[in-house]
């Protein structure tokens, strides 16, 4: 069993930065990969990024790619998304969400899932 935190939303203007956190228990956390997806108000959830359980690999959305980064702390069992260059079209609820293994982009694959936190992105 995983429980998952998210924390760091919040509202910064196009072009800033935010990082946001989540934090996870459990004694198995370095065994699942993690990711990060949004969900935008009457949109369906997406694939922002994600990284296995050992972090020697990541994967991206084209759409965030070069201004997102995703890493892991397997020993504070906390996963990041440093975001960067963010524009309004990021505006959304992000959450983070664990499975056992590799990444994968599809929702349905995840386990485990956090609260979400909204960013919002003004222009």
């Amino acid at each position: 069993q995983v429980q998952l935190v998210e924390s760091g939303g919040g509202l910064v203007q196009a072009g800033g930065s935010l990082r946001l956190s989540c934090a996870a228990s459990g004694r198995t956390f370095s065994s699942y990969a993690m990711g990060w997806f949004r969900q935008a108000p009457g949109k369906e959830r997406e694939f922002v990024a994600h990284i296995w359980f050992s972090g020697s690999s990541t994967s991206y959305a084209g759409s965030v790619k070069g201004r997102f980064t995703i890493s892991r702390d397997n020993a504070k069992n906390m996963v990041y998304l440093q975001m960067n260059s963010l524009k309004p079209e990021d505006t959304a609820v992000y959450y983070c969400a664990a499975r056992w293994g590799l990444g994968d982009k599809d929702p349905g694959k995840y386990d485990y899932w956090g609260q979400g936190t909204q960013v919002t992105v003004s222009s």
